[in-house]
């Protein structure tokens, strides 16, 4: 690999500014992305291999401007505002095998500019989205590159494919057609591509896929286009297709799919199917709604088409029209394991004969489990019970979601009331009962279950009372209470010694319930209550273990944040302590402060203690400065007695006066003359 020089690095620099220069796996890779250039930089050197001008103001591509990069394998000219290629632009480089030029203006020119395309032979991946190319601008770029591998034309303006557009390419395995408005694909279009692998059709105007031919395919998207009819080919070849996304279309019936495949993945939420039961589909004919024409005879089977799925392990059917739980078609699935059936117009629980008739709630006897399902989705629907047989047809049933739904739990044996129990399902591990009007729970409701997690989130008024819990001890990890409005009277715990997730936010407990105590919390959600402070036991108890804590919204009392302390001590994670007041009275009034500003000095004992530790401060250093100043007094006074008994020092007459006075006292006899 050859080295740019000296000068060229510097040239580079002084030119570029920002840009970044930089040895990769594959060769020096040069960005320049967003630095508004309107040209094609010079002076790079030859050993540039990886090239990014995206996000620039790129017009043209000339042969001056490519010529010293004859190693280029990566260029990325994605968002400018190329709209010219001149015809020897490409021809230098003869290694390029990746070539991006979204969004830029390239259904301008695009007959000269397709004639630089052909020197680029062993260009491997192509990206033209977002060009405003129709079908036959976009056929210009790429009908003679053979060796194209992934070719993008999403975000254009196809409105069709004509039959021989994608002639030649041999090698051809992603194709993306995302987001354009094709409505029309003619036969034989996708034939030639003997290797491709993927296809990508979504957010197109398809109405309808028949003949559909394509066996070496292994991924094809069709989602949100019209599609009212899909239908294969019905030969003995064996397709390799593995993904089929069929969402957001306007299906009524179950798609046709070939007699042999591989697919494991099927998508078909979103549409208007209105029912699964066997024989309920064989139509031998029927209208395309935007055509108003007849197609011909096609036999709709659909116990038949369940018999080719024994292979798909994932099944959406969510929001369609669904009013009956379709187990007998259900039970060909034998690979079966995630299954959305959110809504639709589920309601009561039947079992449907073989020939489509709805039998009573009692289950058909069946060799074998009726279903091999592992996750189940049924939120949003009307279920009012779900019948004890319901879960002994799914033995590998451990997560269901009956979230918004209108499941009974009322304990009536009176009037033997269409309940739900929960009891002895001991697969079961994960229960979402959100959003259910549930009022109460009672004793012993989850006997026997062995559930992990546990949603009762969004039932207002929700009562729990003592040991409705009991039998989820040991088991019990995730629990969400969300947004029930209870108070404390309304939740009574066990100790939950396996519970590490609780969310208890939106509710008005004006403290934690005492169960929890135990529990090795290590998320804990406890915001919008009316919580004031949080108990010492529990918070020192989880200060081993919790990890996170949410408590906006809670009217703490900034007299009483020990539990803050303890906490912060551990090193406890509270994203939201910034967002969280806590309140103090000063004087008649209640004010709000954040919490994170340090406000115990604001309390009224401790503006009292405070006041008292000042006070009783000032009087001792009173009583220090008085003290020293007595003690310095009488130690001064000492040592003027010592030093004036030492010196022999006669102390002066304070007045002459007196002085002569006493001289003239004196006898004259007593003088003495010398």
């Amino acid at each position: 690999m050859s080295i740019p020089s000296r000068n060229s690095l510097t040239l580079f620099s002084l030119t570029l500014g920002l840009a970044a220069f930089l040895p990769s796996p594959s060769g020096i890779l040069v960005s320049c992305q967003g630095l508004g250039l309107h040209t094609f930089p010079e002076e790079l050197g030859p050993g540039v291999k990886q090239l990014d001008l995206s996000n620039n103001f790129i017009h043209n591509l000339t042969e001056t401007c490519t010529s010293q990069f004859r190693q280029l394998e990566h260029l990325n000219i994605r968002f400018n505002q190329l709209e010219t290629v001149s015809e020897m632009a490409l021809a230098h480089l003869t290694h390029l095998h990746t070539l991006l030029l979204a969004a830029n203006n390239l259904d301008r020119n695009y007959f000269s500019n397709g004639r630089a395309f052909r020197w680029l032979r062993s260009l491997e991946t192509l990206d033209l989205s977002a060009n405003n190319l129709d079908s036959d601008m976009a056929a210009w770029y790429f009908s003679n590159l053979t060796s194209l591998k992934k070719l993008d034309l999403s975000w254009n303006e196809m409105t069709r494919l004509p039959g021989d557009v994608f002639q030649g390419m041999l090698n051809l395995r992603e194709i993306n057609l995302n987001n354009n408005l094709i409505m029309e694909i003619e036969e034989g279009a996708f034939e030639p591509l003997v290797g491709l692998k993927v296809v990508h059709l979504a957010m197109n105007s398809l109405h309808c896929i028949s003949g559909f031919s394509l066996t070496q395919l292994q991924v094809l998207n069709l989602s949100y286009n019209a599609l009212e009819f899909f239908a294969s080919e019905q030969g003995e070849e064996i397709y390799q297709l593995q993904v089929l996304d069929l969402s957001h279309n306007s299906l009524i019936y179950f798609p046709k799919l070939p007699k042999v495949h591989h697919l494991t993945h099927l998508n078909l939420s979103n549409n208007a199917i209105i029912s699964l039961a066997p024989n309920s589909t064989t139509t031998a004919e029927f209208t395309l709604r935007h055509e108003k024409t007849v197609r011909p005879n096609v036999s709709l089977d659909v116990y038949n088409i369940a018999a080719s799925l024994a292979k798909v392990t994932d099944l959406d059917l969510s929001n369609n029209q669904l009013s009956l739980f379709p187990f007998t078609f259900f039970h060909n699935l034998s690979s079966l394991q995630n299954l959305n059936m959110a809504m639709n117009c589920l309601q009561d629980m039947t079992m449907e004969s073989s020939h489509g008739d709805i039998e009573s709630n009692k289950p058909v006897v069946m060799q074998g489990p009726v279903l091999s399902v592992w996750s189940l989705d049924l939120q949003s629907n009307s279920i009012h019970s779900l019948p004890r047989w319901f879960f002994d047809m799914m033995p590998k049933l451990e997560t269901i979601d009956l979230g918004s739904n209108k499941v009974l739990m009322e304990h009536n044996s009176v009037h033997k009331v269409k309940c739900t129990s929960f009891c002895s399902i001991s697969h079961l591990k994960h229960l979402s009962l959100r959003r259910n009007n549930i009022v109460k729970l009672y004793p012993d409701m989850f006997n026997q279950t062995s559930l992990v997690s546990l949603d009762l989130s969004e039932n207002e008024g929700l009562s729990m009372p003592k040991g409705s819990l009991d039998s989820l001890e040991f088991s019990l990890q995730k629990l969400s209470l969300r947004r029930n409005q209870m108070d404390n009277y309304m939740t009574e715990l066990p100790c939950l010694k396996m519970l590490e997730i609780v969310d208890l936010s939106d509710n008005k407990l004006s403290h934690l319930p005492p169960g929890l105590v135990c529990s090795p919390l290590e998320h804990l959600d406890i915001r919008s209550n009316y919580l004031q402070d949080l108990e010492k036991p529990a918070t020192v108890h989880w200060s081993s273990s919790l990890r996170y804590l949410f408590v906006a919204g809670n009217p703490f009392s900034c007299c009483a944040l020990n539990w803050l302390d303890v906490l912060q001590a551990a090193s406890v994670s509270m994203l939201d302590l910034n967002e969280t007041l806590c309140s103090y009275q000063d004087q008649n009034r209640t004010l709000s402060v954040k919490i994170t500003s340090n406000p115990r000095h604001l309390c009224p004992g401790q503006r009292k203690t405070s006041f008292l530790a000042v006070l009783l401060l000032v009087m001792v250093l009173c009583f220090l400065f008085l003290t020293s100043g007595i003690y310095h007094l009488k130690k001064h006074r000492k040592l003027q007695k010592y030093l004036g008994f030492r010196s022999n020092r006669v102390d002066p007459i304070p007045c002459h006066l007196d002085r002569e006075k006493k001289t003239q006292q004196i006898p004259a006899d007593s003088v003495t003359k010398v």
